[in-house]
């Protein structure tokens, strides 16, 4: 086979060429391999239990902290969503009251000028989580709602705060986005610290520009592929809140199914590639942290013409 080669397009942030090569490389079999004492990472084959297993470690750290008579805080995703749905049936199976939980939700969409939307915007991350999660468990084992919190605009500044005056974080719970986001810490946002890890560590919420490729990959999982209808902005948590937390619990379930993942190859520059400003992901390498992948975000990367 005749090789090719090219630059990287000018609108991705990290521009690595050797590195993504050699993580290209990495097979289904060693993904899980690492030296790293700070990774964790297991492969799931199914999604009933990859969602199963998400619920459970959800329940299993709100019912430790219960039996320790101690606040159970956490930061929540809306992605993967399915696990919450059976939590709750958990929760209210066997009757696991939640009025010692906090939920920080990682983020929330804003418009053009950083006002976040409303809990009645059909897109809005307040509405699903309320739908998916708080809503299907018994009103008398709910979490108080002042205890449920959103970054919204009157809050943005107040978020890093009111987890520090709880006593901190217990789990920072979160996926990968298609450019190495975390919650929607952009991959672009890395330009700002010109290499300074120490600094970008300590970066808290704020309201942030999505990019092309985060607009993209939410057009095409929640809004039917209508990049128009994605807001431009967001307002998101920082590196600061997610390594600051006392433990990291990631999961990867970016398959589209028909053998088509969009997370397959930037699984595998977080878990395996440099740390880098420019991948948000990447410094999860540099706390403990458990990562779990979907099966299929697991499989093999290749070209595939049919």
């Amino acid at each position: 086979m005749s090789e090719f080669k090219y630059q990287l397009a000018k609108f991705i942030d990290f521009q690595d060429a050797e590195a993504c090569a050699r993580v290209r490389k990495i097979t289904k079999a060693d993904i899980t391999k690492t030296s790293n004492p700070n990774l964790s990472i297991e492969v799931i084959e199914e999604k009933k239990d990859f969602y199963t297993a998400f619920a459970n470690d959800l329940v299993d750290r709100i019912v430790l902290a219960k039996e320790e008579d101690r606040k159970f805080v956490a930061i929540v995703p809306l992605g993967p969503v399915p696990q919450y749905a059976i939590a709750a049936k958990i929760i209210n199976e066997r009757k696991i009251d939640l009025k010692h939980c906090y939920f920080f939700n990682m983020d929330e969409y804003a418009d053009q000028d950083g006002n976040t939307a409303p809990i009645t915007w059909e897109g809005s991350f307040q509405k699903a989580m309320h739908e998916h999660f708080h809503s299907k468990i018994d009103s008398a084992l709910r979490p108080d709602p002042a205890n449920l919190y959103f970054p919204t605009t009157d809050v943005i500044k107040s978020y890093n705060s009111r987890m520090e005056d709880l006593g901190g974080v217990d789990v920072c719970y979160g996926g990968i986005g298609w450019c190495g986001h975390i919650a929607f810490w952009e991959s672009d946002l890395g330009h700002e610290f010109k290499g300074d890890h120490e600094a970008y560590k300590k970066a808290g919420p704020r309201t942030v520009e999505l990019t092309p490729m985060t607009i993209m990959q939410n057009a095409l999982h929640s809004f039917g592929g209508d990049w128009s209808w994605v807001p431009p902005k967001a307002n998101t948590i920082g590196p600061a809140n997610i390594l600051g937390a006392r433990a990291r619990s990631f999961w990867l379930d970016g398959d589209l199914g028909g053998g088509t993942s969009w997370q397959r190859f930037i699984a595998r520059l977080v878990l395996h590639g440099p740390v880098s400003e420019f991948v948000p992901g990447s410094f999860l390498q540099t706390q403990p942290s458990d990562i779990h992948i979907l099966g299929g975000v697991a499989n093999d990367l290749k070209i595939d013409m049919a």
